[in-house]
């Protein structure tokens, strides 16, 4: 009797099988997951428009694309969307558009010094020096943060910013008188500088804990203990080889930490001590828009510039629900 030949059909290796994620190096593996997630590339995709757009406002109001944000023109207040206007225009006849354009660049201004400063610098530094050096170093900087985070950040914030706001431009006008430097105060820059340095004093604690909590479990690990048995300096520690394995953190926190950033600004402005007039901002374009009668005749002054913000803020938040599952799948 014939003896029947079997045949075995190979089994299909999966996109991300065992195999071929120990050829992939982490970076890629991670960028090749968060590809594959269609709506956190939508909210990528609308992050990077909403920073190109609010960075290049200068350029566009330059080379005639948008008006100048503090154009007027009082023969043409409260229209709607139009062909000449597509956002409308406002009580003075300003083009809405080209404000909302503006009020992207004070945020966009506003989240990145506030991110450098208080996101990168302070978290990551401190988190580093807490969880490796420990001790009294670790205690200090815990402390300070405790007391921080117990702190009521937007009531300080506004504290800060309605007190200090006149002593900074005054600092600023001085600077002009020194240095010869016209347009310093004009321009909204000790706005922008006060803001983002009150943000920064409160945008690090989140951070450099989550970054701390990370190296105390590092710091004991055999790559660790070889680095200090041949002698390598603590910075090189830190920043060689326990700085790219907390890499991953410290995106997550970051994107999740723009939104509470901008939030912030919107508030402040809200409350009207945070970016003055004539330069736009969210915050006091949606204040002004958000009276009931206002917004029952002329809607279009919240819809356009509420629903950027909305949409920056899901952005966020979408993207950084996304960073956590590209890089620590088994919490999926």
């Amino acid at each position: 009797m014939a003896r029947e030949a079997i045949e075995i059909a190979p089994s299909p290796i999966s996109e991300e099988s065992p195999v071929e994620q120990k050829a992939m190096s982490p970076t890629r593996l991670a960028l090749r997951r968060l590809l594959k997630k269609k709506i956190a590339m939508i909210a990528i995709v609308f992050i990077i428009m909403f920073y190109v757009v609010g960075a290049s406002a200068p350029l566009l109001s330059w080379v005639g694309v948008i008006p100048s944000y503090n154009d007027q023109n009082l023969d043409n207040t409260l229209q709607g969307p139009s062909w000449e206007h597509p956002f409308g225009t406002d009580f003075l006849g300003r083009d809405q558009l080209s404000r909302v354009v503006w009020a992207s660049q004070t945020t966009v201004i506003i989240t990145v010094a506030s991110l450098i400063t208080g996101g990168l610098i302070l978290a990551v530094s401190l988190g580093l020096l807490s969880g490796y050096v420990g001790g009294w170093v670790d205690s200090a900087i815990m402390r300070v943060g405790d007391i921080f985070a117990s702190l009521p950040s937007l009531l300080i914030l506004i504290l800060i910013n309605a007190t200090m706001k006149d002593q900074v431009r005054g600092l600023a006008a001085d600077l002009e008188s020194f240095t010869g430097i016209g347009g310093i105060v004009k321009s909204g820059a000790p706005d922008y500088f006060l803001i983002a340095i009150t943000l920064s004093l409160f945008g690090w604690v989140g951070g450099a804990r989550i970054i701390r909590s990370q190296i105390l479990s590092l710091r004991e690990t055999e790559f660790i203990l070889a680095a200090r048995a041949v002698g390598a300096p603590t910075s090189r520690i830190l920043f060689r080889h326990l700085l790219p394995n907390v890499a991953n953190i410290i995106i997550v926190s970051l994107s999740l930490g723009l939104a509470g950033i901008a939030g912030s600004e919107i508030v402040l402005t809200w409350f009207g001590i945070g970016i003055q007039p004539p330069h736009p901002s969210f915050g006091a374009m949606i204040f002004e828009a958000s009276g009931v009668r206002t917004l029952n005749v002329h809607p279009h002054l919240l819809a356009f510039p509420a629903a950027v913000v909305v949409g920056l803020f899901f952005s966020f938040n979408l993207l950084g629900d996304a960073l956590t599952d590209v890089f620590t799948p088994r919490a999926r």
